[in-house]
């Protein structure tokens, strides 16, 4: 199996962790202070993987052109507007609709690298998009009085757009993120990966701080106050986003953002194995189909 499959698969297990995690800070802190601490506490674990590479295996140390500052900096700020919009989500009725069009993120991130870099996909990678985003949209509406064909009904609604918009945002994202890495000319493609996560998490802690401090300044005590839970979401999503940047710096995002719908079903399997919640057929039917998005990639 190819090194970039295996480096996604942990990094949306490490994910899965991440969130687990990040819901239980909910109850002591709001949304944005959630959020926060995958940024914040998460560059020091960052610094260290970096430093590592850098000076515990005493690899060279990147030249950094103004096209790395430029994409890491889109990416950065697409990354925090998309979730932004994907938490907005939530206060909205019918958030499920919105949800499931967010899922869309593997294809618009495939128009993206077409559009702006030139990248084409055969058409069994195509296939591989369209089958595991059916299956990712299914598991979104499979607890909801909302059924697929609702979905795909309601592609004009508020919230379609604004998942829609999110899963834009997260496309854009994760091509802008790959073409940073890949502009750093270094002989070994961690160093590349490690080194974009560095900038953009520090740039992603920075924003925020200067958000939270002029908005929400009730939010920083908290945030102090639960630094210990914190600092596990900020090594787990350091960890997570370590693996996403290496596997972009190996592969086509699209290709990346595919394996990556396994999320949904270490989700899933969460909320079943530990939780005892009940399975229903659109949820079985939906980590079917992912798992065949997945294997259509690994065969061609």
């Amino acid at each position: 199996m190819n090194l970039w499959i295996i480096i996604t698969v942990a990094a949306a297990f490490l994910q899965n962790i991440r969130s687990s995690l990040q819901k239980h800070l909910k109850n002591v802190m709001g949304s944005t202070g959630a959020t926060f601490v995958r940024f914040g506490f998460g560059v020091p674990f960052a610094f260290l993987y970096w430093y590592i590479l850098i000076y515990g295996f005493g690899f060279q140390l990147p030249d950094l052109t103004f096209k790395f500052f430029l994409w890491a900096t889109i990416a950065s700020c697409a990354q925090i507007l998309a979730t932004f919009l994907l938490v907005y989500l939530f206060s909205f009725r019918n958030f499920t609709v919105g949800t499931a069009y967010s899922r869309t993120e593997p294809a618009q991130t495939a128009i993206f690298a077409l559009i702006l870099f030139g990248e084409k996909l055969s058409l069994g990678s195509i296939l591989a998009i369209c089958v595991s985003i059916i299956g990712v949209m299914m598991i979104s509406v499979a607890r909801s009085a909302i059924t697929l064909k609702t979905v795909f009904t309601s592609v004009l609604s508020r919230t379609a757009l604004i998942g829609l918009a999110s899963g834009t945002l997260f496309g854009l994202s994760a091509v802008s993120y790959r073409e940073a890495s890949l502009s750093i000319d270094h002989e070994f493609f961690m160093v590349q990966s490690s080194t974009t996560l560095l900038y953009a998490i520090t740039l992603q802690t920075l924003m925020m701080l200067l958000w939270m401090s002029i908005f929400q300044r009730d939010e920083l005590p908290k945030i102090l106050k639960a630094w210990k839970p914190a600092l596990a979401v900020g090594f787990a999503g350091a960890t997570a986003s370590f693996g996403w940047f290496t596997a972009f710096t190996l592969q086509q995002a699209a290709l990346v953002k595919v394996v990556a719908q396994i999320e949904m079903i270490f989700t899933f399997a969460t909320s079943v194995f530990f939780f005892k919640e009940a399975i229903n057929r659109l949820e079985v039917i939906g980590c079917i189909l992912i798992t065949a998005g997945i294997i259509l990639l690994v065969l061609i």
